[in-house]
């Protein structure tokens, strides 16, 4: 199936130069002079080949044929990542390096989707955004105002992310786990 390549997230598999691809990383560029574009890191399933790839707002991109199946992540075991399968409750281990970037967004009970081609899980799709907790960020500094641009936050799973300066340790936040920026605070 043709998708635009805006459309493309990131953990999706997508047919390029006949070879199945993840993508990893995406990045739209709007720059001053010419059209916006996005800017794909992809790694080769299989050999691990990496490709970083410009794609334009016209371009279209070949979402590889998979079978989707709906699976809750369990828990992390060693370098490996449990999921349970929501209707046949069988478990699944995969590798921490299939997960790459979105390792960060998993806590346990999380339902997500993993993909599988020729019956062999080839990566994950989160949802849009997760709830998680913030562990470690500065304090507010008497007199700042809400106009600052932000300040760097610690989450219970170890990644980063920039939030407003109203946001305190203990707090829960929505993030958006295509680019990995702050939503809302989450109750």
């Amino acid at each position: 199936m043709k998708i635009s390549a805006f459309e493309i997230k990131i953990g999706n598999l997508i047919e390029y130069q006949g070879r199945l691809w993840r993508v990893l990383k995406k990045n739209h560029v709007k720059p001053g002079k010419g059209g916006a574009f996005v800017q794909i890191e992809m790694k080769e399933h299989g050999s691990g080949t990496k490709l970083n790839e410009r794609f334009r707002s016209d371009d279209k991109v070949e979402r590889a044929h998979v079978e989707p199946r709906q699976m809750q992540y369990l828990y992390n075991e060693g370098q490996d990542y449990v999921f349970m399968d929501n209707e046949t409750y069988e478990q699944l281990n995969l590798p921490a390096e299939d997960l790459e970037a979105q390792a960060g967004y998993l806590m346990p009970n999380l339902d997500v989707q993993i993909n599988f081609y020729n019956d062999s899980p080839i990566g994950i799709e989160l949802p849009q955004s997760v709830v998680l907790k913030v562990v470690d960020t500065e304090g507010v500094i008497k007199g700042q105002t809400a106009a600052s641009s932000g300040k760097p936050a610690e989450l219970e799973t170890g990644i980063r992310v920039t939030v407003p300066p109203f946001v305190n340790v203990g707090d829960n936040i929505k993030v958006n786990t295509d680019t990995g920026e702050y939503i809302e605070r989450a109750e």
